[in-house]
Protein backbone atom coordinates (compact mmCIF):
# COMPACT_ATOMS: atom_id res chain seq x y z
CA UNK A 1 0.00 0.00 0.00
CA UNK A 2 1.77 3.67 -1.19
CA UNK A 3 0.38 6.07 1.43
CA UNK A 4 0.80 10.04 1.26
CA UNK A 5 0.57 11.10 4.68
CA UNK A 6 -0.11 14.93 4.80
CA UNK A 7 0.23 15.74 8.96
CA UNK A 8 2.02 18.68 10.49
CA UNK A 9 2.34 17.02 14.06
CA UNK A 10 5.59 15.56 14.72
CA UNK A 11 4.96 12.61 17.10
CA UNK A 12 1.66 11.87 14.86
CA UNK A 13 3.28 11.98 11.74
CA UNK A 14 6.25 9.73 13.08
CA UNK A 15 3.91 7.71 14.66
CA UNK A 16 1.81 6.68 11.64
CA UNK A 17 4.36 6.42 9.72
CA UNK A 18 6.68 4.09 11.81
CA UNK A 19 3.72 2.09 11.82
CA UNK A 20 2.88 1.80 7.95
CA UNK A 21 6.19 0.44 7.29
CA UNK A 22 6.54 -1.77 10.25
CA UNK A 23 4.04 -3.55 8.65
CA UNK A 24 5.10 -3.59 5.33
CA UNK A 25 3.49 -0.67 3.36
CA UNK A 26 4.85 2.79 1.99
CA UNK A 27 4.11 6.19 3.83
CA UNK A 28 4.99 9.34 2.05
CA UNK A 29 4.98 12.02 4.71
CA UNK A 30 4.71 15.99 3.91
CA UNK A 31 3.78 18.67 6.93
CA UNK A 32 1.96 21.10 4.90
CA UNK A 33 -1.07 21.98 2.79
CA UNK A 34 0.64 22.98 -0.19
CA UNK A 35 3.56 20.76 -0.34
CA UNK A 36 0.67 17.99 0.32
CA UNK A 37 -1.96 19.11 -2.34
CA UNK A 38 0.79 19.13 -5.13
CA UNK A 39 1.60 15.56 -3.99
CA UNK A 40 -2.00 14.67 -3.65
CA UNK A 41 -3.03 16.27 -7.20
CA UNK A 42 0.21 14.92 -8.99
CA UNK A 43 1.27 11.63 -7.89
CA UNK A 44 -0.87 8.02 -8.01
CA UNK A 45 -1.22 6.61 -4.36
CA UNK A 46 -3.40 3.95 -2.73
CA UNK A 47 -4.81 5.69 -0.18
CA UNK A 48 -4.24 9.31 1.49
CA UNK A 49 -4.21 10.09 5.06
CA UNK A 50 -5.03 13.79 5.63
CA UNK A 51 -5.02 15.91 8.82
CA UNK A 52 -7.63 18.71 8.98
CA UNK A 53 -5.73 21.85 10.44
CA UNK A 54 -2.70 22.23 8.37
CA UNK A 55 -0.22 25.45 7.82
CA UNK A 56 1.22 26.55 4.44
CA UNK A 57 -2.55 28.38 3.35
CA UNK A 58 -4.12 25.26 2.52
CA UNK A 59 -6.45 23.16 4.88
CA UNK A 60 -7.77 19.08 4.40
CA UNK A 61 -10.33 20.24 3.34
CA UNK A 62 -9.20 22.35 0.53
CA UNK A 63 -7.05 19.53 -0.86
CA UNK A 64 -10.08 17.29 -1.30
CA UNK A 65 -12.17 19.05 -3.03
CA UNK A 66 -8.96 19.72 -5.33
CA UNK A 67 -8.73 16.45 -6.25
CA UNK A 68 -12.06 15.14 -6.82
CA UNK A 69 -12.33 18.59 -8.97
CA UNK A 70 -9.48 16.86 -10.84
CA UNK A 71 -11.18 13.66 -11.36
CA UNK A 72 -8.97 11.42 -8.27
CA UNK A 73 -11.13 8.97 -6.50
CA UNK A 74 -8.25 8.06 -4.64
CA UNK A 75 -9.71 7.12 -0.96
CA UNK A 76 -8.79 9.78 1.74
CA UNK A 77 -8.75 9.23 5.55
CA UNK A 78 -9.39 12.14 7.69
CA UNK A 79 -7.57 12.56 10.82
CA UNK A 80 -8.68 15.64 12.95
CA UNK A 81 -8.80 16.49 16.56
CA UNK A 82 -12.31 17.93 15.71
CA UNK A 83 -14.30 15.34 17.09
CA UNK A 84 -18.00 17.03 17.04
CA UNK A 85 -20.76 15.33 14.80
CA UNK A 86 -20.82 18.58 12.79
CA UNK A 87 -17.09 18.28 11.59
CA UNK A 88 -17.21 14.89 11.00
CA UNK A 89 -20.24 14.98 9.37
CA UNK A 90 -18.82 18.34 7.23
CA UNK A 91 -15.43 16.34 6.49
CA UNK A 92 -17.44 13.12 5.18
CA UNK A 93 -19.55 15.48 3.04
CA UNK A 94 -16.80 17.33 1.71
CA UNK A 95 -15.47 14.24 -0.15
CA UNK A 96 -13.98 12.22 2.40
CA UNK A 97 -14.16 8.46 2.19
CA UNK A 98 -13.79 7.88 6.47
CA UNK A 99 -13.05 10.61 9.56
CA UNK A 100 -10.89 8.92 12.69
CA UNK A 101 -10.37 11.57 15.64
CA UNK A 102 -6.72 12.35 17.43
CA UNK A 103 -6.14 10.54 19.71
CA UNK A 104 -5.97 7.23 17.92
CA UNK A 105 -4.73 3.52 18.26
CA UNK A 106 -2.77 2.85 15.20
CA UNK A 107 -4.54 -0.77 14.92
CA UNK A 108 -7.50 1.33 13.97
CA UNK A 109 -6.37 3.67 11.76
CA UNK A 110 -4.87 0.61 9.81
CA UNK A 111 -7.92 -1.17 10.20
CA UNK A 112 -9.95 1.36 8.39
CA UNK A 113 -7.46 1.82 5.71
CA UNK A 114 -7.71 -1.30 5.04
CA UNK A 115 -11.50 -1.55 4.82
CA UNK A 116 -11.06 1.39 2.39
CA UNK A 117 -8.94 -0.45 0.27
CA UNK A 118 -11.23 -3.68 0.20
CA UNK A 119 -14.36 -0.98 -1.12
CA UNK A 120 -12.29 0.05 -3.85
CA UNK A 121 -11.18 -2.92 -5.09
CA UNK A 122 -14.61 -4.67 -4.20
CA UNK A 123 -15.90 -1.74 -6.55
CA UNK A 124 -13.33 -1.71 -9.51
CA UNK A 125 -14.10 -5.91 -9.85
CA UNK A 126 -17.41 -5.50 -10.38
CA UNK A 127 -19.21 -2.65 -10.90
CA UNK A 128 -20.64 -1.75 -14.44
CA UNK A 129 -20.97 1.55 -15.67
CA UNK A 130 -24.05 2.45 -17.78
CA UNK A 131 -25.41 5.51 -19.28
CA UNK A 132 -28.31 5.29 -21.69
CA UNK A 133 -28.01 1.97 -23.38
CA UNK A 134 -23.97 2.12 -23.10
CA UNK A 135 -22.74 -0.16 -21.22
CA UNK A 136 -19.27 -1.05 -19.67
CA UNK A 137 -17.99 -4.11 -18.21
CA UNK A 138 -15.27 -3.22 -15.84
CA UNK A 139 -14.41 -7.40 -15.08
CA UNK A 140 -14.04 -8.31 -18.97
CA UNK A 141 -13.36 -4.54 -20.24
CA UNK A 142 -15.88 -4.94 -22.98
CA UNK A 143 -18.47 -2.59 -23.98
CA UNK A 144 -21.76 -2.20 -25.65
CA UNK A 145 -24.73 -0.40 -27.23
CA UNK A 146 -28.21 -1.08 -27.51
CA UNK A 147 -26.71 -4.72 -26.94
CA UNK A 148 -24.58 -4.37 -29.81
CA UNK A 149 -20.67 -4.68 -28.95
CA UNK A 150 -18.09 -2.37 -29.21
CA UNK A 151 -14.82 -3.18 -30.36
CA UNK A 152 -12.15 -0.55 -28.22
CA UNK A 153 -8.61 -0.51 -27.71
CA UNK A 154 -7.50 -0.71 -24.05
CA UNK A 155 -6.66 2.90 -24.02
CA UNK A 156 -9.90 3.59 -25.93
CA UNK A 157 -11.68 1.70 -23.34
CA UNK A 158 -9.54 3.71 -20.40
CA UNK A 159 -10.85 6.94 -22.05
CA UNK A 160 -14.40 5.81 -21.80
CA UNK A 161 -14.48 4.39 -18.53
CA UNK A 162 -13.22 7.51 -16.99
CA UNK A 163 -15.50 9.75 -18.80
CA UNK A 164 -18.35 7.31 -17.91
CA UNK A 165 -17.20 7.42 -14.27
CA UNK A 166 -17.55 11.34 -14.16
CA UNK A 167 -20.91 11.39 -16.60
CA UNK A 168 -22.58 14.80 -16.45
CA UNK A 169 -19.32 16.54 -15.49
CA UNK A 170 -16.91 18.54 -18.20
CA UNK A 171 -13.62 17.23 -18.13
CA UNK A 172 -10.77 19.01 -19.28
CA UNK A 173 -7.77 17.53 -21.71
CA UNK A 174 -5.32 17.62 -19.05
CA UNK A 175 -7.78 15.62 -16.66
CA UNK A 176 -7.65 13.14 -19.38
CA UNK A 177 -3.75 13.51 -20.16
CA UNK A 178 -3.05 12.75 -16.39
CA UNK A 179 -5.59 9.84 -15.40
CA UNK A 180 -5.89 8.26 -19.03
CA UNK A 181 -2.04 8.09 -20.16
CA UNK A 182 -0.34 8.58 -16.71
CA UNK A 183 1.86 11.43 -18.55
CA UNK A 184 2.17 15.34 -18.53
CA UNK A 185 1.51 16.50 -21.89
CA UNK A 186 1.53 20.09 -23.62
CA UNK A 187 -2.07 20.71 -22.60
CA UNK A 188 -2.25 21.50 -26.68
CA UNK A 189 -1.39 18.21 -27.94
CA UNK A 190 -4.14 16.98 -30.39
CA UNK A 191 -3.80 13.10 -28.80
CA UNK A 192 -7.13 13.95 -27.11
CA UNK A 193 -9.00 15.37 -30.08
CA UNK A 194 -7.66 12.22 -31.96
CA UNK A 195 -8.90 9.41 -29.41
CA UNK A 196 -12.04 11.18 -29.07
CA UNK A 197 -12.76 11.22 -32.65
CA UNK A 198 -12.62 7.69 -33.14
CA UNK A 199 -14.38 7.16 -30.12
CA UNK A 200 -17.59 9.26 -30.76
CA UNK A 201 -17.45 7.15 -34.31
CA UNK A 202 -17.70 3.83 -32.50
CA UNK A 203 -20.10 4.88 -29.62
CA UNK A 204 -22.70 7.16 -31.16
CA UNK A 205 -22.47 6.79 -35.11
CA UNK A 206 -25.72 5.00 -35.48
CA UNK A 207 -26.95 5.36 -32.60
CA UNK A 208 -29.26 7.65 -30.54
CA UNK A 209 -28.96 10.07 -28.59
CA UNK A 210 -25.50 11.18 -28.86
CA UNK A 211 -23.48 10.47 -25.14
CA UNK A 212 -20.27 11.94 -25.87
CA UNK A 213 -19.89 16.12 -26.57
CA UNK A 214 -17.35 18.66 -26.98
CA UNK A 215 -17.79 21.68 -24.60
CA UNK A 216 -15.58 24.22 -26.81
CA UNK A 217 -12.47 25.27 -25.46
CA UNK A 218 -12.91 23.68 -22.13
CA UNK A 219 -12.99 20.12 -22.73
CA UNK A 220 -15.46 17.13 -23.00
CA UNK A 221 -18.30 15.91 -21.31
CA UNK A 222 -20.74 12.13 -21.26
CA UNK A 223 -24.01 13.17 -20.66
CA UNK A 224 -27.71 12.35 -22.36
CA UNK A 225 -28.23 15.82 -23.16
CA UNK A 226 -27.74 17.82 -25.84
Amino acid sequence: MRCLVIEDEADTARYICNGLEETGHTATLVRDGATGLDLAANERWDIIILDRMLPGGVDGLSIISTIRNLGKTTPVLILSALASLDERVRGLRGGGDDYLTKPFAFSELLARLEALLRRVSTNEDSRELCIADLRLDLRTRRAERAGKAIALQPREFRLLEYLVRHQGQVVTRTMLLESVWDYYFDPQTNVIDVQISRLRRKIDKDFFPQLLHTIRGIGYMISTDD
